[in-house]
């Protein structure tokens, strides 16, 4: 206890200072050099040292060294300075790439090479504002909420990689070696952007051991009891604490849309150029009962909206939009969310290109804490894009083919339908493909309870085109499927390469606690990436640890699980579990290749010879057998007046 009680003081005090750097060397190359000894040492000398020490725990210490000597003017040896100084390399780089990319003029003459290169300017922009805000932030942190701000800071770095890496992913769709090319250009800020992000993951690590001791006392859970219940979180505003608890008499629709010409006005894109910008005051638009055919952009000044509609089924966003006619993946999406505390409730979002246009978004989500609720997400390749930040659907249907839950979030799906549709003949299901870039990345794809179930179109032909959990869509990909059902159609590998070998030894998918005639892991496929946890480790993937929902999800009026759902079993002795790194999710791939067996599914998509007569649709997922959860969980729909 005392070891423990030493190691907490040590971490207030030195993150109290904000000495962050001399806690990562403290931490990583052990320095205990006194002040006397570095006495008269020449300036450029103790700024190369500091530099250095900076530099010890990231990915590429080499370009962070560069960086940091040919852009530290000042020779300074403060870590503030230096984090500052890397801040600002990162964001000069981005912008030089964008302009040196405006080089490929040749480029320019093709539409689709054009819109990538107009995508990358945009992309690179969000990228910027991404390390703006998390050297803001890094300047202005709160000692009484550190797990919050260490949380940003590792969102926001992610995001900022995540939005590089997706204008090169615009160029990958284009024939040539233009993403090659591009690639070269933004290899650097990509590289310093997994530094910051290294850098911060290992402060984060480091307050975690000093805070190591008994986390599970009865005294840690009336804290954690007693904040969450008498405390909203700061990004609750007051207009929001009375739209959880106002009635409809009390408070109304800020606009309304009606088809039938009853609200404010007929067009949801209409009403949006009316909402106040830059809020920190929330904003509800209600949406009545009708189909709207338009492409809806929430862009990223629009904060703290709310979308209301009379149903998933009856207030509809519909497009078509695809690859196959020339539009990029990323411009695909019916409906794009980029700005932060959005929510929806009772809404429909649909991209009704069929399986023969290819990659077809319905829905593009790259705002920060934002909450899905009741909702419906309809489409076949890639319908619903998680691509940055930390996300939460409690309750939605999402149906598709390809890929169809894909991107690089911190996302938790609970209690939702995941709806498989029939692909064309010479194609296979995929239900999720995420985008992981860098092992340092807070990001991941869980579904938590949630039920995979087949379209009555599919049903039919189940046995003949395949269907599999998951594919690695980048190096680390990381998926969890947790407490869901996994039903007969699903092939007993349960996981698809991407390509050959790409990614098999540094994925992390892992399947805890499932049920259903799919669940059974002995076949699975044996690859290293493939992981079997305990309950001790399977916990960080709940919605409480691993977007910190507790801070945010709770208070929004919407039901919520923020650990484990049902009575998880004991600790298994014949099983052997998989090594993983307990330092703050570091290591989350595995480079053990004396384990690693990759054994590749075929990819034909037909194997077997057609099903005679189908057996009955698999039954839904039950209700929680036992709720751990310390709150009431409401299953019920929850009034209008709850949120407005």
């Amino acid at each position: 206890m005392e070891e423990n009680k030493k190691g907490r003081n040590i971490a207030v005090l030195a993150v109290s200072s904000l000495v962050l750097v001399a806690m990562v060397v403290a931490i990583t190359i052990g320095s205990q050099e006194s002040e006397a000894e570095n006495e008269g040492q020449d300036s450029i000398v103790a700024s190369r040292k500091a530099i250095e020490a900076v530099c010890h725990p990231t990915t590429y210490k080499e370009t962070c060294v560069k960086s940091l000597s040919s852009s530290n003017a000042t020779h300074s040896t403060d870590p503030r300075d230096l984090i500052q100084v890397a801040f600002n390399v990162t964001i000069n780089d981005i912008r030089a790439s964008i302009k040196n990319s405006s080089l490929f003029l040749n480029l320019k003459d093709d539409p689709r090479s054009k819109l990538a290169l107009e995508n990358c300017e945009d992309l690179a922009n969000q990228a910027i504002e991404d390390l703006r805000r998390t050297l803001s932030k890094f300047k202005d942190f709160d000692l009484m909420d550190l797990d919050n701000w260490l949380d940003d800071l590792k969102t926001w770095l992610s995001g900022s990689l995540t939005y590089q890496e997706t204008c090169l992913s615009g160029f990958q769709e284009i024939p040539g070696n233009e993403e090659k090319r591009m690639r070269e250009l933004l290899t650097k800020s990509m590289e310093m952007t997994s530094n910051a992000l290294a850098m911060v993951t290992e402060i984060s690590s480091l307050f975690t051991d000093a805070e190591a001791g008994p986390t599970n006392s009865e005294a840690s859970k009336r804290r954690l009891l007693s904040y969450n219940r008498e405390n909203l979180p700061g990004w609750i505003n007051s207009g929001r604490r009375r739209l959880l608890t106002a009635s409809l008499d009390e408070v109304k629709p800020n606009l309304i849309v009606a088809k039938d010409g009853s609200g404010n006005y007929t067009s949801i894109n209409d009403a949006l150029k009316n909402v106040p910008t830059k809020s920190d005051q929330t904003f509800v638009l209600y949406i009545k009962e009708g189909v709207y055919e338009e492409q809806v952009t929430i862009y990223r000044n629009i904060t703290h909206l709310t979308m209301i509609g009379d149903g998933s089924n009856k207030t509809k966003i519909t497009g078509w939009l695809n690859f196959i006619d020339g539009i990029s993946t990323y411009h695909t999406a019916t409906v794009a969310v980029l700005g932060d505390y959005f929510m929806a409730r009772d809404i429909g979002f649909e991209n009704s290109a069929g399986p023969e246009k290819h990659q077809a978004v319905a829905l593009r989500v790259g705002a920060d804490k934002s909450i899905f609720y009741n909702c419906k997400m309809d489409g076949y390749q890639d319908t619903l894009y998680a691509h940055t930040y930390r996300q939460f659907y409690r309750n939605c249907e999402i149906s598709g083919t390809i890929d169809f839950i894909f991107g690089d979030s911190a996302a938790v799906l609970q209690n939702c339908t995941i709806v498989v549709r029939k692909p064309l003949d010479n194609q296979q299901n995929i239900v999720t493909a995420q985008g992981r870039k860098d092992p340092h990345q807070p990001t991941g794809l869980v579904l938590q309870n949630c039920t995979i179930v087949a379209d009555p179109a599919y049903f039919p032909v189940r046995f003949t085109l395949k269907s599999y959990l998951g594919r690695p869509w980048k190096e680390y990909s990381r998926t969890v499927i947790m407490e869901s059902y996994i039903p007969d159609f699903i092939q007993p590998e349960g996981w698809l390469p991407w390509a050959e070998d790409f990614g098999l030894e540094t994925l992390f998918y892992t399947e805890f606690n499932n049920r259903g005639p799919g669940a059974s892991k002995e076949n699975r496929v044996d690859w290293a990436g493939i992981k079997e946890l305990p309950k001790s480790q399977i916990k960080r993937f709940t919605a409480g640890k691993f977007i910190t929902g507790n801070s945010w999800i709770r208070e929004s009026g919407v039901p919520y699980n923020h650990g484990l759902i049902y009575t998880a079993p004991k600790k298994d002795k014949s099983v052997k579990y998989s090594h993983v790194d307990d330092d703050d999710f570091k290591d989350m791939g595995s480079h053990d290749k004396d384990d690693y067996v990759a054994r590749r599914p075929t990819q034909s998509s037909i194997s077997l010879p057609p099903s005679s007569a189908p057996t009955p649709a698999p039954t839904p997922a039950p209700e929680a057998a036992a709720n751990l959860d310390y709150e009431t969980i409401v299953e019920a729909p929850i009034p209008m007046n709850a949120w407005i």
